[in-house]
């Protein structure tokens, strides 16, 4: 009743490292972002971030109505097979994917970078996290190659997944599209992924909706 008194509220904790510099993650949002904004507006970038997930066929559980006294039951299959999920969402509301039973290497990066040259803009500015396999030398030689006229390649600060609007997809995804939905097989994993990310594509405001999840602003694009 005390805590109630004084405005607060049960809430879930959300993990933040140590090792985050909140000065620079708010310098970043405050004068990089706006700076990348203005830049993709006035050299007619398509401006794209892009992360990567696993999923597995296990279930993400998440709170359902059943008879009360009577706790509803997901029997699930246990494996470590998973799926590594690539995606890139634009500040247009458009989203591209890649799935693949292997993990992600910085050429399976280089591959991804042309097929969003290919089907998304010849004219890209991609913003991603510093994970080893986007600082692979092969991925910065690919970037150097194509050339700042048609692709460039911006770092978010380190240990702030919250500044990527892809995060909000993961949620997206993992809590809303296939909560609950245990998978007997990669195979079947693979087919409600596709079911899924197509009906997050027939809403682009849900995509725009993934930058206002992560606070940022999509003015003067």
């Amino acid at each position: 009743r005390l805590l109630k008194k004084l405005g607060w509220t049960p809430q879930i904790p959300i993990l933040r490292a140590i090792q985050r510099d909140e000065k620079k993650i708010a310098r970043w949002r405050k004068e990089v972002w706006p700076e990348l904004r203005q830049r993709a507006r006035k050299e007619r970038r398509t401006l794209v971030f892009t992360d990567e997930s696993g999923f597995y066929p296990l279930p993400g559980v998440v709170r359902t109505y059943g008879p009360r006294g009577d706790t509803p039951v997901i029997k699930e299959w246990h494996t470590h097979d998973h799926l590594s999920v690539m995606a890139a969402v634009t500040a247009t509301g458009k989203l591209c994917t890649w799935i693949r039973e292997e993990a992600f290497t910085g050429l399976h990066c280089i591959t991804f970078l042309r097929r969003l040259l290919r089907v998304v803009s010849h004219k890209l500015l991609v913003i991603w996290d510093g994970s080893p396999i986007h600082r692979r030398r092969a991925v910065t030689n690919f970037v150097e190659e194509v050339g700042e006229s048609r692709l460039v390649v911006e770092f978010l600060p380190g240990y702030a997944p919250e500044l990527n609007p892809v995060e909000w997809l993961w949620s997206q995804l993992k809590d809303v599209e296939l909560c609950n939905k245990p998978c007997m097989d990669l195979e079947e994993l693979h087919e409600k992924l596709h079911v899924a990310i197509a009906r997050i594509r027939q809403h682009p405001e849900l995509i725009l909706s993934f930058f206002a999840g992560a606070k940022l602003c999509l003015e003067e694009l």
